[in-house]
């Protein structure tokens, strides 16, 4: 899954972005308010981690013009501001889940796993499709009981389409899953990793929807 980071602390920012793409996810950060609100506009994240005390545009603002937008991504609150009205009044502006300031980076990814499975409609944190069980806590897989040993871009990729069964995810955002802002995107990048996830779990678990990507069939 990929995570927009708005967090002007660099020492915080640094150690955020290091604990969340060590649990799976790919991370872009920002630090100023206002350059997250172009970047939504463009190019819309899976998660937003959103720190309320940033320059430019406030998160308060930033997050009241994005739910103005009728965006549905889920957002969790990171702030100083421990009072509880501080807290009702970020729940009570759009945001999914709040996390004050210090917190552990577990708590973090864990939330961010909690976030992502309500938009999921699911409730269980293990998701299980034909045999084919997906641990994203300890991302860990395995399939008619026999542990499968991934790389983590498999697993993002893996981790997707599971999310989505019977839905055709296009090679251009299956790059937007593995790939941040800055980093280069090799040409085959994504046949090579599906290739593999083919050759470890079944031909048959992941199919070419042509014209349109891969898709995990329901």
């Amino acid at each position: 899954m990929r995570v927009l980071l708005v967090e002007d602390d660099e020492l915080l920012g640094s150690g955020v972005v290091a604990g969340l793409e060590q649990s799976g996810y790919t991370v872009d950060w920002l630090r100023d308010g206002l350059q997250a609100m172009h970047a939504l506009a463009d190019d819309e994240p899976d998660l937003l981690v959103l720190d309320l005390g940033v320059p430019g545009k406030d998160g308060m603002q930033v997050l009241r013009e994005l739910r103005a937008s009728a965006s549905t991504l889920p957002v969790l609150v990171l702030t100083a501001r421990d009072t509880v009205e501080d807290r009702i009044a970020g729940l009570d502006a759009g945001a999914d889940d709040y996390l004050v300031k210090p917190f552990d980076l577990g708590e973090l990814s864990a939330r961010l796993r909690a976030i992502a499975r309500r938009r999921g409609g699911r409730a269980n944190p293990v998701i299980e499709h034909a045999g084919l069980v997906f641990d994203p806590a300890a991302r860990a897989v395995t399939v008619d009981g026999r542990s499968v040993l991934l790389s983590a871009r498999a697993l993002a990729i893996l981790e997707a389409l599971l999310e989505r069964p019977g839905i055709p995810l296009s090679r251009e955002r299956l790059e937007q899953i593995l790939y941040g802002w800055g980093e280069g995107v090799e040409s085959n990048a994504v046949e090579v990793h599906i290739h593999h996830l083919r050759k470890k779990l079944g031909k048959e678990r992941i199919r070419t929807i042509r014209g349109l990507g891969y898709m995990i069939p329901k």
